[in-house]
């Protein structure tokens, strides 16, 4: 750093000259007593020089009495689950005070492999929030399913010291991590000494101590009060999610008060732009928590400096001299309603997206099937007594491992509207081998049609839901054409669909446009009888082999608890 920056710094913050930008009758809210303190705010460049005092400036912002917080920070997200691109998310999400998240691009890199962390860390060079990444630790994600790329440590760490690059993300193998497989140990020691994401579902006990004593240190797929507690015990940040599938937070705020608050943050992991449109992004997880009886001192500090701790991300969290400028001033502190954003020094608005210097998108040609699939292709042959049947779990990604009988139609087994038990197959789209991995699922609630997407965690081939062979097929094919997406079929017919070309994973249209069209999805889905609120979101964790108990991928349904195919 040029010695006149700091000398600039210092003569601002100790008032020998104007700051470059002033925020003047503000009340800050003091994340060490919970105060509401008057003071102005002054800002040097990019960095806060002076508060608890009067100041002049360049520029003035007018804070018409209205409360400073520090910048959000989103502990965990893949903004390919926004199915928006990085730059259509920081348009979306930095309004609703989001000045910092930290993204693991590892949806992309299962189809991609490289070329999507040389986009995302591109990306994050010219958004306007400051966009962080973590490197996808777990490419494939296991070995039971066909993923379009693999990452080693070799492919990971000429991104180590890149200045946008944290660490290596959510490190989800963990029978790899426990009994000491050597791709894990080998990317695991590369990355000894810096940070390392967690992902440890219902992990307790000594497997627990095992899997931190390899240098991980934080987990967001806690989902009970029991199993936070014994995490942070053990030393772990527990980042409580709230997203538009996975619903933590109501399990695990009862744990969330002021002495608890340094070893909690927030997340989203996957949130898409309706919801964000109908509740919100961080700014609804605050509000959210203190509805719940969090004190709001507990909320905002676990939203900004606790998560700025969790990450070593030592200039921000706090609204203090010498820390990076990201300030959200509120018109309520407990309903956390966000008016105005300033990013490192600069007031959000339309003409500071404007300014930035977008990259174009890569793997807009992603979807690759060898031939058309027919309805053939989507069914099971054989007994239909006791056959396994994934449960679905509204607001959760674990799936109960059931049985059910079903009937049998010409050596057929089929689909029973009557239990809720729809067909489910995963396709192969990687261009890498033919297979349909083929199962049951209870909980859709469909009475006929068929429901399919390209997004299938974490190595997104294309799965698809439905009570019809024919529809099933037909909604495979369309999102060949369309080069991936969301789709609804009835009768042979699209009645719905949402095309996400770049990667088949997200859309290169504006997020105004994502919102509406999921919309109409949402309305489609209904029309079958489907009452989930996230019906493709639910669908897309269903292919995703690491969460417990019984899933379904191209090679067919995986028991969890046993990592083996059924």
């Amino acid at each position: 750093m040029a010695g006149s920056v700091i000398s600039d710094r210092i003569a601002q913050g100790s008032g020998r000259v104007a700051a470059d930008t002033m925020i003047r009758n503000v009340r800050l809210f003091d994340l060490v007593t919970g105060e509401l303190l008057p003071t102005d705010i002054a800002i040097c460049g990019d960095t806060i020089v002076g508060t608890l005092d009067h100041y002049e400036g360049a520029t003035v912002i007018d804070g018409h009495g209205r409360i400073a917080v520090p910048g959000f920070i989103d502990t965990h997200l893949h903004v390919e689950s926004s199915l928006i691109t990085p730059f259509e998310f920081d348009r979306c999400v930095l309004p609703h005070g989001v000045t910092t998240a930290i993204c693991d691009p590892h949806e992309m890199a299962n189809v991609l492999g490289r070329p999507a962390l040389d986009y995302f860390t591109e990306a994050a060079m010219r958004t306007v929030m400051d966009l962080r990444v973590n490197l996808s630790s777990c490419v494939p994600s296991t070995a039971l399913e066909t993923s379009g790329a693999t990452l080693g440590a070799a492919d990971l760490l000429p991104y180590r010291d890149h200045p946008k690059v944290i660490g290596l993300a959510e490190f989800m193998n963990i029978p790899g991590v426990l009994n000491g497989d050597p791709v894990c140990m080998e990317k695991l020691e590369a990355f000894a000494g810096g940070h390392i994401d967690g992902h440890a579902p219902l992990l307790r006990g000594r497997r627990l101590n095992g899997y931190l004593s390899a240098g991980i240190t934080t987990d967001h797929e806690a989902t009970t009060a029991e199993e936070a507690l014994e995490k942070v015990r053990k030393g772990m940040m527990v980042l409580i999610r709230e997203g538009s599938v996975c619903k933590d937070l109501r399990a695990l705020v009862p744990l969330l008060n002021p002495v608890t608050s340094p070893f909690f943050a927030f997340c989203t992991d996957d949130r898409n732009p309706l919801e964000i449109a109908h509740e919100g992004h961080l700014d609804y997880l605050i509000r959210l928590a203190i509805s719940l009886g969090v004190e709001p001192l507990a909320a905002y500090r676990s939203a900004s400096l606790s998560a700025a701790n969790a990450f070593g991300l030592r200039d921000r969290g706090m609204i203090a001299p010498g820390r990076r400028a990201d300030i959200v001033l509120l018109d309520d502190l407990r309903e956390c309603r966000v008016s105005d954003v300033i990013s490192a020094g600069r007031l959000v608005n339309d003409a500071l997206f404007a300014a930035r210097d977008i990259i174009p998108p890569v793997g807009t040609d992603s979807i690759s099937l060898p031939a058309p699939v027919s309805a053939q292709d989507m069914q099971i042959k054989g007994s239909g007594t006791q056959r396994p049947v994934i449960g679905l779990l509204p607001g959760q990604i674990i799936t109960p491992f059931l049985h059910a009988d079903l009937p049998v139609v010409d050596g057929i087994v089929q689909p029973d509207p009557a239990q809720d038990i729809a067909r489910i197959c995963v396709v192969a789209r990687h261009g890498h081998n033919d297979n349909i991995g083929r199962g049951f699922v209870r909980g859709f609630g469909l009475s006929g049609g068929a429901l399919a997407s390209s997004v299938g965690h974490d190595s997104h081939n294309i799965c698809v839901v439905g009570m019809n062979d024919a529809d099933m097929a037909v909604a495979v094919n369309h999102l060949e054409k369309t080069g991936g997406g969301f789709v609804v079929v009835r009768d042979g017919m699209v009645v719905a669909d949402m095309p996400l070309p770049v990667a088949g994973l997200m859309s290169d249209a504006p997020f105004e446009t994502v919102r509406d069209q999921l919309e109409v999805l949402r309305a489609a889905a209904r029309a079958l009888g489907c009452q989930l609120d996230e019906p493709f979101l639910q669908l897309a964790f269903l292919p995703l082999p690491v969460i417990p108990h019984l899933k379904i991928t191209d090679f067919g349904m995986v028991d969890v608890n046993r990592m083996e195919l059924v």
